[in-house]
């Protein structure tokens, strides 16, 4: 077979990480999830690792993992934060690279990526290299080989890059079809033309470079990639396979069909665009239309041919080479009449001055601490990858300076500064239209990030001239004014150094005790002393602490005090290094004066000691500030369901006389009785064994008075339901009560008035029929007649999951 084609997913998030706590904390924004970290996940990344295939009913006859088949990267932060919050995903894409190294001949599918997503032809050469070698580095670690290939962020390019690929072993790179500048065939002399997407791209083609080496090079199926990303054509997986397998010719060479598109496409930017991926695969390989395969498999067995040169300074988002990430070259993502980007070339040229000034202090002062500072710098990110003390300690053996003593948060702070001097360049920070996004800020973050870890090693404080470079970015926002108002207003109130995290610890103290908590963000907390007293709605705590950075390893003693008034009025001090008699007799003082009731000399005392009580709600971190705010609704919440219930109790048969008679509900009325009966729906099936008949009820009893359900937190909860009763079966599914207590949950969520979302518990579904049924039906067969009864159960529970069964 000559035909062959490859898929390529290019998945990455902007990197969501506070600069200070190394954890995404909550957005909005991506509501009802977390962050939109995991809402992608959700939509995007586990789908794909789970994808449905459906029968012509809309059953689920199979579930497949889509990137055990096609070519894909995924950026190595996001693969962070997967390994620690989605790990059941991260497995999953790590199986599926050994899998395809089954399927593919021994070469895997996944590529690595440099590190950061920098636009690596707008980076020094040392930071190019830096990037490339991190990005080896994290691939290598992850997937337990050695990457192949390399995903050039934006797919942006020059010689000097693919130098750098080159020499770090990589034997190939992925660009788009219009940034080649001409070919001809390896061995002739008379080059073709290739500008503006004149190449053949179903071949791969070798790029010389002037050191001697050389590098293989795909230019990807342009026209099929923008359907597939933006023409709808992921919407019928069939209509995939007729555009994939047009784009043949009728030569007799073998061809390689291949697209690149952002991974996110798939389920994503369009929905159940895993399920048109997945059913594409399956019927090219069943029908035989064409052989799958990844990128490095084809180079082994078609090397190139032809010849390329690369037009430099391109990409494949910006059709004026790179510019998206320093000019206003009119590419953007907003369609807002009368906005720019006039902010970029200033944003820009400040970090870049940022960078080159840490830079030239970092020389000098890390040239006492390691013998070769930037090479100390590319090993760093073994530090990165693994922060255990062993890993640490590796690493400053074979990089400070012989038989000099370290300082070791000496020389974690210098790594540091240079870890976010990096990131600082991330080009998300430049694609979108306005310098206020959450992306821009994002990268102002890591800024700010900079210049805490300066003014600690080098004493000087690079914040106001970064602000007179900001100043010269203007927003498109007439009262975000420009980027050093940004910087103000989103950077610099959310810098934190230690004694915020003991401010944040205390005043979190008042609700939970902190009892036993060691592990505080990217922070460790030893709690050495704690005193908590509570009186009705009043609370008061007094501690010593100390708390070490996970990160840096620098390490503050401190006494605190936090008092809460009741609602949301919340009072904290902090004192480094308080371990003195003073905050003895604060503590004698302060509890005697509580025990009395006495608030306005607790205040005074915690004042006299502490100095101005500057420390609120505020400072606690917003996660958790959630959950306070959350625990101290709870009284209030109560109280309004108890007087909407009552409303609604008292009026329903008028409400149910108005609905017969076709009168629309009064708005007073409408509130109380959705209110009522949604949180008595939610309720209901909260618990592991809902009540059928009582849901029943409560359905018609909305019907009755002409009222819908609000469905967010009713179809939470029953999501939530059946996915701990798929767990739970999961963990002994031939135990026939876990599977008539999950198949119960099933069927009841089927009568809701609401979708709900049944993904986890398909997935455990599918999983059990792989790895028990076999075993069920040996034993059926033998005989045994709690097997059969499981097996008609399971079968019954298949179906109300919307399985394909018995077939």
């Amino acid at each position: 077979m000559n035909r062959y084609i490859c898929i390529h997913g290019h998945f990455y998030q902007p990197p969501r990480e506070s600069a200070w706590l190394e954890a995404v904390e909550t957005q909005d924004s991506a509501a009802p999830f977390h962050d939109w970290n995991e809402r992608i996940t959700a939509e995007c990344y586990a789908s794909n690792a789970s994808a449905r295939i459906l029968d012509d009913q809309g059953r689920i006859a199979q579930i497949v993992n889509n990137y055990a088949r096609i070519s894909f990267n995924i950026g190595p932060t996001l693969l962070s934060w997967m390994e620690h919050a989605a790990p059941t995903v991260y497995q999953k894409v790590l199986d599926a690279d050994r899998e395809s190294q089954e399927r593919f001949g021994g070469h895997g599918s996944a590529m690595a990526q440099a590190y950061h997503h920098s636009i690596l032809p707008l980076a020094n050469s040392r930071d190019k290299k830096t990037e490339i070698r991190w990005g080896v580095a994290d691939f290598r670690q992850r997937f337990g080989r050695d990457p192949e290939g390399m995903w050039l962020p934006e797919a942006a390019v020059d010689l000097e890059t693919l130098e750098l690929l080159a020499a770090e072993g990589l034997k190939f790179a992925v660009l788009a079809p219009y940034q080649a500048r001409c070919i001809r065939k390896l061995g002739t002399q008379e080059w073709t033309d290739a500008h503006d997407g004149q190449i053949d791209t179903t071949r791969v083609y070798l790029q010389k470079l002037p050191s001697g080496q050389s590098i293989a090079l795909y230019f990807y199926d342009g026209t099929v990639s923008r359907a597939v990303a933006f023409e709808r054509l992921l919407h019928r997986g069939e209509d995939l396979v007729d555009r994939l397998i047009g784009a043949f010719s009728e030569s007799k060479t073998p061809q390689l069909v291949h697209i690149a598109t952002d991974g996110e496409t798939y389920g994503h930017h369009h929905r159940f665009g895993e399920m048109a991926l997945a059913y594409a695969l399956q019927h090219i390989e069943t029908h035989s239309l064409a052989r799958l395969t990844n990128y490095a498999e084809f180079l082994a067995l078609q090397p190139p041919e032809y010849e390329v040169q690369i037009a430099e300074q391109t990409s494949w988002s910006c059709f004026h080479g790179v510019e998206r990430w320093r000019s206003d070259c009119g590419c953007n993502s907003s369609s807002q009449v009368g906005w720019n980007q006039a902010w970029r070339a200033p944003l820009r040229s400040a970090l870049e001055w940022l960078r080159d000034e840490t830079a030239t202090a970092f020389a000098q002062v890390a040239a006492q601490v390691f013998h070769d500072p930037w090479a100390a710098r590319d090993e760093y990110i073994r530090v990165v990858i693994d922060r255990s003390n062993d890993s640490i300690e590796g690493f400053l053996a074979r990089h400070t300076v012989a038989g000099k003593k370290v300082d070791r948060v000496l020389a974690l702070r210098l790594m540091e500064l240079q870890r976010y001097s990096l990131m600082m360049f991330t080009s998300c920070g430049w694609f979108f239209s306005e310098i206020s996004g959450i992306e821009t800020v994002q990268v102002l973050q890591y800024a700010g990030r900079v210049i805490q870890l300066a003014q600690q090693l080098f004493g000087v404080d690079f914040e106001p001239t970064l602000l007179l470079h900001l100043a010269k970015a203007p927003s498109n926002l007439v009262e975000q004014h420009n980027g050093a108002l940004i910087y103000e207003r989103q950077v610099r109130p959310v810098v934190i150094d230690m004694v915020h995290v003991a401010a944040h610890y205390a005043l979190t103290s008042l609700f939970d005790g902190q009892a036993g908590r060691n592990a505080l963000y990217c922070y460790r907390v030893e709690q050495r002393d704690q005193r908590l007293l509570v009186s009705g709605r009043t609370r008061l705590v007094l501690g010593k602490l100390i708390v070490t950075s996970q990160i840096t390893g620098e390490q503050l003693s401190l006494t605190y005090g936090a008092l809460h008034l009741g609602a949301q009025t919340l009072l904290g001090g902090v004192r480094p290094n308080g371990d003195d008699a003073r905050f003895d007799t604060l503590v004698r003082a302060g509890i005697a004066a509580f025990q009395r009731a006495d608030l306005a000399d607790v205040i005074h005392l915690l004042s006299e000691y502490y100095g101005r009580l500057e420390y609120s709600l505020r400072s606690v971190f917003r996660d958790q500030q959630r959950t306070i705010l959350a625990a101290l609704m709870v009284g209030t919440l109560a109280e309004v369901e108890e007087a909407y219930h009552d409303l609604y109790t008292q009026h329903v048969s008028l409400m149910r006389f108005l609905a017969d008679v076709g009168v629309p509900l009064p708005a007073e009325f409408q509130v109380a009785a959705v209110f009522t009966l949604s949180a008595a729906l939610r309720r209901a099936v909260e618990v592991d064994e809902p009540h059928a008949e009582v849901i029943a009820a409560l359905i018609e009893e909305a019907r009755q008075a002409g009222v819908q359900f609000t469905t967010s937190e009713a179809a939470l909860a029953m999501r939530r339901t059946l996915d701990r009763l798929a767990f739970t079966f999961a963990e002994a599914p031939t135990d026939q009560r876990r599977l008539q207590r999950f198949a119960h949950a099933a069927a009841v969520s089927r009568t809701l008035p609401f979708d709900v979302n049944i993904w986890a518990a398909q997935n455990v579904y599918y999983d059990v029929h792989a790895q028990t049924m076999p075993e069920m039906q040996s034993r059926a067969q033998r005989g045994d007649s709690r097997a059969r009864r499981w097996i008609e159960q399971f079968q019954l529970l298949g179906e109300q999951l919307r399985f394909r069964v018995g077939s």
